[in-house]
């Protein structure tokens, strides 16, 4: 329900700004305003995705929880989404989620209404002490091969070589 009123309420709240702000400036500034808001918001999001991926990087490479760099990327790249769409309201939440101030405060609203069970990344550290046992996985056999050779069933055409 929550969703189809956010599809109803969206595009209505934007309708309404843009005609607001289009009968206070005109329509050319207003449609200038918003083109600059997507140049600006595409430049602000490819340097804020690059630090991003790069920090998720480093958490990856120093084996800490990727949990924080990835919702701060999915939620640049929500506000780069947004900041594509045309209109006042998307823009501004966009340019919210772009803030990492805002991006931290909403990672930390989700982290205390959301509850994971179990992480874990790469293999556990094994004790030095503890003998190590070989893989379960791995299955000493002999085996004799019992298939027998393929015969051609007709005579050579002289292209193939049988």
């Amino acid at each position: 329900m929550w969703l189809f009123l956010a599809f109803l309420a969206i595009p209505l709240i934007e309708i309404a700004l843009f005609i607001q702000v289009g009968g206070l400036i005109g329509l050319w500034p207003t449609l200038g305003i918003v083109v600059l808001t997507a140049i600006l918001g595409t430049w602000l999001v490819r340097t804020q995705g690059r630090m991003a991926i790069n920090h998720l990087r480093s958490s990856f490479n120093e084996l800490n929880d990727p949990t924080e760099p990835l919702a701060h990327g999915a939620m640049i790249l929500i506000a780069g989404a947004l900041l594509l769409t045309p209109g006042f309201f998307t823009d501004a939440v966009g340019f919210a989620l772009l803030t990492p101030a805002f991006r931290r405060a909403a990672f930390d609203y989700l982290r205390k209404r959301v509850h994971v069970a179990r992480f874990e990344m790469g293999e556990t550290p094994q004790d030095p002490r503890k003998p190590s046992r070989p893989s379960d996985d791995v299955i000493d056999a002999e085996y004799k091969d019992v298939s027998t050779a393929k015969k051609p069933t007709h005579e050579s055409s002289g292209w193939t070589k049988h």
